[in-house]
């Protein structure tokens, strides 16, 4: 990944075409975390690529691409939801978009979706994209210590979303039950 992104601050069209190309599913992921449609989410990520292609050569350390990326795309999930907010009135929030067919597991999206932001986007750095809690400290720019308790509250409201009732199975980990899946949070 170093050569490529090396490549594109260059300028090289289908070297950053091939990055971009690479981190699609994990900017989606994080994206539809964030946003209510599919919509919304592609827009934030076109935004995102232009972004990236315009301020490349501002990456300093080529090993951080992911997390200055990753920041570049909340911050423009955020502008979108600011964008939103402000055309519709409260009490005409369009309705949700039926099940998304993109996710491999809808009801756990539903059930993300049911958790505050704040975790919900926590939740997704660590488990779906994979970031250690002092990446997601820097791409949020809060705490680590603000990011893993946010981790053990996304995880205890999940349980609760999940209608599970009885103690953690360890500290800090629950069991969630979904149709013919268990995740371990």
């Amino acid at each position: 990944m170093k050569d490529l992104i090396e490549r594109s601050k260059q300028r090289d069209a289908d070297a950053f075409t091939q990055l971009m190309q690479s981190q699609m599913q994990n900017m989606y992921k994080t994206a539809r975390a964030l946003l209510s449609n599919e919509e919304d989410a592609a827009d934030a990520i076109s935004d995102t690529i232009l972004a990236c292609w315009e301020k490349l050569d501002q990456l300093q350390e080529p090993s951080y691409f992911r997390t200055w990326m990753t920041r570049i795309l909340i911050n423009k999930c955020r502008d979108l939801q600011r964008r939103s907010a402000r055309f519709y009135p409260a009490e005409e929030v369009p309705e949700q978009a039926e099940a998304d067919r993109g996710f491999a597991n809808v009801e756990w999206n539903e059930v993300l979706l049911a958790v505050d932001e704040k975790y919900r986007l926590v939740l997704m750095l660590y488990y779906v994209d994979g970031y250690k809690t002092g990446e997601i400290s820097q791409i949020l720019e809060i705490p680590e210590s603000t990011v893993r308790t946010r981790l053990a509250r996304g995880r205890e409201r999940l349980a609760q979303v999940c209608g599970e009732t009885k103690k953690p199975k360890e500290a800090g980990r629950y069991e969630i039950h979904m149709m013919e899946r268990t995740r371990t949070v």
